[in-house]
């Protein structure tokens, strides 16, 4: 194919429906040419022609729709999988040639074909909801499209264009391409190649946009945007041009205005130009990725702006762009010859962004995500599977999934781009950077000069690299043959795994070393035969040795340059040429040696784990300047809990000449010391917090921090990074230290950004995530009965914790931080608090900020929290919820991150799960058979899915991780050991004592309707506050005037009462952590009444509605029905009732703090009320029916033998069964002067009733 028009006329928005045509012109290549195969997915043909005059016949078949078609009930993988990859092969055009469309050639043409002439296919078609390719995004609000923001664009995996429009869908078919695209007037259209032409209709109602791509470009590089977009042009670099969603173009400008100094960084350091005549980025909302690149165009998250306040954001915003900016280069202009390929234009397109990292970002920044890469890689390969760059030399049919991007496992492909970009990196080191710049520059100038050419036979091969091409660019340029390299590292999987040590000899003044690879690991282990670099500081230096490994043990003997330790103090030079003085009393006086180092550069893709005295490890985390030693030093000193150990850590992060990065990792290495050592020799404050008091604290008061100042980035991030790594401090007895706690909550009292230039929300959110691991897992007795809901206990400690975060979520409604993280640590905080047992398990809260319409980072948080819940929980009918969410959600993104969260945490893994049943297992066949045919991700993630809950390996055993059904637990005073009693429907427990640390909960909630009380509205209200990104002005809409009912539980037509487990402890370690002494315990009903004593709706227990009659429930989606039956639940029991909601989720990119509340203010007064449902309690004269057998308690053991910590606890914590909403606190006072004004502005929001509820 040599050039294909592209015309699409028709968008309806309303309907998500396209129409258009394609007009591809071929020319043959043999006269024997019978048929042509053409790629197109869900489209509906209308019309095919050819040269507009004969219409042939043809066939459409598309085999990856259902893929078990003949076995649709045998749910077997292997054959699954072996069908999904004979289909994708079967309509791949690098294959054999397919696609879905046959198109016979009619006889008329066999004269045209015997002479060789071109001949045109033209296809008119339409698309209707469309379920890939193309994502209409229209916000659900009143008024026009424009007004709504109503938006498209393209978007799939790899070769995903079949999707939207015909095409040969293959990245080595290359073309010419004229695009047109007739939109309405207020809308634009962006398209790959350059704008020739803008024609209006007579009656200015609908324009076109003319793109023509005159450099010879693959199907799969052709994107597609429209929507109203506000424009900005680069001033910088005219070529460059911007368009965002409306209200958004002041944080787009500073996003971006960095892209110019891209471009001149990799002219300059290709030698060449920019191989487009332009470039475009659009930033659209419910992306498929952050950044998807495509010839002359990307197209964006709206995630990814930020303003000048933020920090966090900005390195990722500009690595990402800069990325894709690369990706132009090697990837759009030069295009992989087959998948097979694709290593080479994902490697060489990082290791062009990995060196303009360097340049911004410092080379300690690289190295170290090379570190950590390097680590991912190996870890995946050694415990799951080896990735194997380029399969085409391989026949197994293990690795036919990874010879297709449709049959990739999303995790896969992940570890393959990354290794594609650590395997570049070891070439480049092999080769030399220079030379592999000109290898580079030489592929970049054949393919400028191909696509200068016009169409005739190989004359654009140039433009498409292959493994072959590649080597042979690399002999011709630097004249190295590199085969053995491609052997190891490309052709084969795995990675490599030395274990290493040496001594000392003394007489012969040699270093003897030992190395061995060990394959015990795993079956995945490389086994490596080359050479290795061995790096040794002595005194007189530091000195790199270079051996081959030839088997799998190897010994060496390295003599040393240094005699043993003078008497006389001297400076030790090290390998950046510095001299340093050492203390050297630790060191062996015999030995010249201070460290050994495997591998420095890191030239090979392995794990090294060496083994040397702890002295050196201090040396080397003190003295050496690489950061690759001194993370690996810090690695290896978790081992080593000592006082010494302790000191060169705190050394580490105090040193203002520190790397910000190995700071953190000392810090959090600090902490498992500091763990290790509260049993035998710490003593003093609890770690770092004189370091954090000294860095940060007032000068006046150190206990107080002081106002924040962000100027400093690596102060910054510590600040960040010292209160989480303490938060994981604990005590003899698994709980962190008090003084933590009431370090943590002064720092969020205290908490002062009001002169600080920078948001502070990504720092308030880590205090809050700190706040939440401090939490240990709680014990509870549980008490079941049927007359109404149980009270609950809350310790001291939970109490404050819990008072911070529904403080944190009120100030979200008044002034949403950006991104609404503070949010996103909430949920996660709140999930932590269900899960250890400190609060009610439900989850209503986490569903109601899980649906459309959220924010998606809200949403991504509330449904991980419900995945963890379903997995410790076993909700059969939440893990329906998801699995809804996961086949009919909007969000490409939310539905396949979803799934990427059950795999980490599967509901169930066992066969005798309650949550196993066959409907749940034929839904999810059913989605990944036929129901995500169009999304190649999504259908991969969800095969992931089914293998992890349904796969057996041969000889192994399925291990439970439903602990209820395993665990007994066994009490001293019973002879007999009865395993918990189940649930008589579902099949769930009731009643669970296990304190596994893996299977933590609160309690069972027993299934309850809701009966709904008539309420006085209140005269006030207050509007939601959603801010965004651009300016002070608040967006949000105001909260309706509605009556709310007060509620309460009746559960006695659905009582299940909890057997006692009757045996007694006998194993000493029966618990999985230690018992820790529960605070003095406060009754929830008195702890609601002191924290909020404004919360005194009247409850009146006789006028009640009947819970099923639908007119009652309240338009705003403060109830729902449940799935479960015909019972209402509420959802948002216990947090705050205005859900952080909106209608348009671009605008929860919300400006953090500077909102101007006039509008709210006067909203406030206007007398619309925001409800607040009090707890309904029972009182305390009423005796409460327990049921025939009165309640049923689970007795702890004995002080005992086997058991001496137990009498030391206090457990009487109850688990409710019911949550009720409590009255939220929305501000504490602040003493600060400068937070006078914000106080007042909010104070006037509320200031219309004293028991407005916010």
């Amino acid at each position: 194919m040599a050039h294909q028009v592209l015309c699409l006329t028709g968008f309806n928005f309303e309907l998500e429906s396209i129409v258009g045509y394609v007009d591809m012109l071929f020319h043959p290549l043999t006269t024997d040419l019978k048929q042509v195969y053409i790629n197109c997915q869900q489209c509906l043909i209308h019309r095919l022609s050819i040269n507009d005059e004969f219409e042939p016949t043809y066939t459409y078949d598309d085999p990856t729709i259902n893929i078990c078609q003949n076995q649709p009930n045998s749910q077997n993988l292997e054959s699954f999988e072996s069908c999904h990859s004979k289909a994708v092969s079967y309509v791949d055009a690098d294959e054999g040639g397919g696609g879905e469309i046959c198109i016979k050639l009619p006889p008329e043409l066999n004269n045209s074909i015997l002479e060789l002439k071109p001949f045109r296919v033209i296809i008119e078609f339409s698309l209707v909801k469309p379920d890939g390719g193309i994502k209409f995004v229209v916000p659900d609000l009143d008024g026009t499209l424009l007004d709504r923001g109503a938006h498209l664009f393209s978007f799939g995996l790899e070769n995903s264009s079949r999707l939207w429009f015909p095409c040969i869908d293959s990245y080595s078919e290359v073309c010419t391409w004229k695009l047109e695209f007739t939109v309405s007037m207020y809308m634009i259209a962006v398209s790959c190649g350059e704008l020739v032409d803008t024609v209006y209709t007579p009656d200015l109602k609908k324009k076109t946009y003319h793109y023509y791509l005159a450099t010879p470009t693959a199907a799969p590089n052709i994107a597609l945007s429209i929507g109203p977009f506000e424009v900005w042009v680069d001033p910088n670099m005219h070529e460059v041009t911007n368009f965002c969603l409306p209200h958004l173009l002041p944080i787009l400008k500073h996003t971006t205005s960095f892209l110019h100094e891209v471009f001149e960084f990799y002219e300059e350091l290709l030698s060449t130009r920019y191989p487009y005549t332009c470039y475009k980025q659009v930033f659209i909302d419910m992306a498929y990725d952050d950044v998807s690149p495509y010839a002359t165009m990307a197209i964006c998250s709206t995630n990814l702006l930020h303003s000048k306040r933020i920090i966090d954001q900005t390195p990722i915003s500009q690595r990402l762009l800069a990325e894709a900016v690369a990706k132009q280069f090697f990837g759009c202009f030069i295009s992989m010859h087959t998948w097979c390929d694709a290593w080479l234009t994902k490697g060489l397109a990082s290791l062009l962004a990995g060196l303009y990292n360097v340049k911004v970002f410092g080379n300690n920044e690289y190295i170290y995500s090379v570190v950590k890469d390097m680590t991912e890689v190996c870890q995946f390969e050694c415990q799951q599977s080896p990735v194997v760059l380029d399969p085409s030399m391989l026949v197994a049919d293990l690795w036919e999934s990874s010879k297709q991007p449709q049959t990739i496992s999303p995790a896969y492909l992940r570890i393959y781009e990354m290794k594609s970009r650590l395997v570049m990196r070891m070439l480049e080191k092999y080769v030399g950077r220079e030379l592999m710049l000109q290898v580079m520059n030489k592929i970049l100038a054949l393919a400028t000069s191909a696509s200068q050419q016009k169409y005739s036979l190989n004359i654009w091969n140039n433009m498409v690299v292959s493994t072959n091409s590649f080597l042979k660019s690399i002999s011709t340029v630097t004249g190295k043959d590199v085969q053995a390299f491609l052997n190891q590292w490309v052709f084969q999987g795995g990675s490599v795994q030395f274990l290493g040590n040496f001594t000392f000899n003394r007489k012969r003044n040699v270093v003897e070393l030992e190395l061995k690879q060990d394959f015990s690991a795993s079956k995945n282990l490389l086994k490596y035969a080359g050479p290795i670099t061995v790096s040794i500081q002595e005194l007189d230096g530091t000195f790199n040795h270079q051996f081959m490994v030839e088997e799998n043990k190897s010994k060496f003997e390295i003599p040393c340059h240094s005699k043993s330790r003078r008497q006389k103090k001297k400076k030790i030079p090290l390998c950046t040429g510095e001299e340093v003085e050492m203390n050297l009393d630790d060191t062996d006086v015999d030995s010249p040696v201070l460290w050994v180092r495997v591998d420095p550069d890191m030239l090979l893709l392995r794990i090294i784990r060496f083994e040397q005295p702890d002295f050196m490890w201090h040396y080397m985390l003190r003295h050496e300047k690489c950061v690759v030693a001194q993370h690996n030093a810090i690695t290896a000193l978790e081992e080593y809990p000592t006082s010494k150990t302790r000191n060169v850590l705190t050394y580490a992060i105090e040193n203002e000449k520190f790397f910000y990065r190995v700071k953190q990792d000392a810090a959090y290495c600090l902490v498992k010391v500091a763990n290790e050592m509260n049993n035998t020799s710490w003593i003093g404050p609890p770690a770092m917090l004189s370091i954090f008091r000294q860095m940060f604290g007032a000068p006046s008061c150190p206990n107080i921090v002081r106002r924040n100042n962000f100027n400093n980035f690596q102060n910054y991030f510590l600040q960040k990074t010292i209160p989480s790594a303490m938060s994981q401090l604990r005590n003899v007895h698994n709980v962190c230290p008090s003084e933590v706690l009431q370090f943590l909550l002064d720092l969020l009292k205290y908490n002062n950004n009001s002169r600080n230039k920078y948001s502070d929300c990504y720092y308030r959110a880590s205090l809050i995530e700190s706040l939440s691991n401090t939490v240990s897992p709680a014990i509870t007795r549980v008490s079941v009965t049927g007359s109404g809901p149980s009270t609950d206990f809350l310790t001291n400690d939970t109490r404050l914790i819990l008072e911070e975060i529904t403080r944190a979520l009120n100030m979200e409604k008044l002034l949403p931080s950006y991104k609404l993280t503070v949010t996103v640590s909430c949920l996660k905080a709140l999930r932590r608090l269900q899960k250890f047992g400190h609060m009610p398990v439900d989850s209503c809260p986490f569903k109601s900020y899980a649906v459309e319409g959220n924010f998606i980072d809200v949403r991504l948080a509330a449904v991980e929290s419900l995945v963890d819940y379903t997995t410790y929980e076993a909700d059969y009918s939440l893990l329906n919820w998801i699995i809804e969410l996961i086949e009919s959600d909007p969000d490409h993104y939310l539905r396949f991150r979803t799934i990427s969260m059950m795999i980490e945490c599967p509901p169930f893994t066992s066969t005798d799960s309650p949550l196993n049943t066959e409907s749940v297992r034929e839904k999810l066949w059913t989605l990944l058979n036929c129901r995500l045919s169009h999304d190649c991700r999504l259908r991969c993630a969800a095969l992931d899915l089914y293998k992890t809950l349904y796969y057996k390996p041969k000889n192994s055993t399925m291990i439970s991780r439903d602990k209820r059904k395993a665990t007994t637990l066994r009490l001293p005073h019973s002879s007999s050991a009865v395993p918990a009693s189940t649930h008589p429907i579902e099949g769930v427990p009731c009643n669970s004592s296990s304190i596994n640390d893996n299977n933590l909960r609160g309690g069972w909630l027993e299934k309850a309707s809701l009966k709904r009380r008539s309420r006085s509205p209140t005269n006030s209200g207050i509007k939601t506050v959603s801010s965004s990104l651009l300016n002070n002005d608040y967006i949000g809409s105001g909260s309706e005037n509605k009556k709310f009912k007060h509620f309460h539980y009746d559960s006695s037509s659905d009582n299940h009462e909890c057997q006692e487990y009757q045996k007694s402890m006998q194993e000493k370690n029966a618990y999985d952590f230690p018992l820790h002494h529960t605070a003095k315990l406060q009754h929830v009903n008195s702890l609601w009444s002191s924290i909020y004593p404004a919360c005194t709706a009247e409850s009146n227990s006789t006028d009640k509605q009947d819970v099923h009659d639908e007119s009652h429930i309240p338009g705003d989606g403060m109830f729902k029905k449940s799935k479960s039956g015909n019972h209402l639940v509420r959802n948002m029991p216990y947090l705050a009732t205005m859900q952080l909601k909106t209608k348009h989720p671009i605008r929860d990119l919300a400006n953090d703090g500077g909102l101007d509340l006039s509008e709210s203010s006067s909203a406030a007064s206007s007398g619309r009320s925001s409800p607040i449902f009090k707890p309904h309690l029972p009182s305390a004269n009423k005796p409460v029916d327990n049921g025939a057998n009165g309640p049923q308690t689970c007795h702890l053991p004995k002080k005992t033998t086997q058991n001496r910590d137990v009498s030391k606890f206090v457990v009487k914590a109850e688990t409710v069964l019911h949550a009720a909403s409590m009255k939220l606190s929305v501000l504490r006072g602040n003493d600060d002067e400068d937070d006078d004004e914000d106080e007042d502005r909010i104070h006037n929001l509320t200031s219309s009733d004293s028991e407005t509820d916010i």
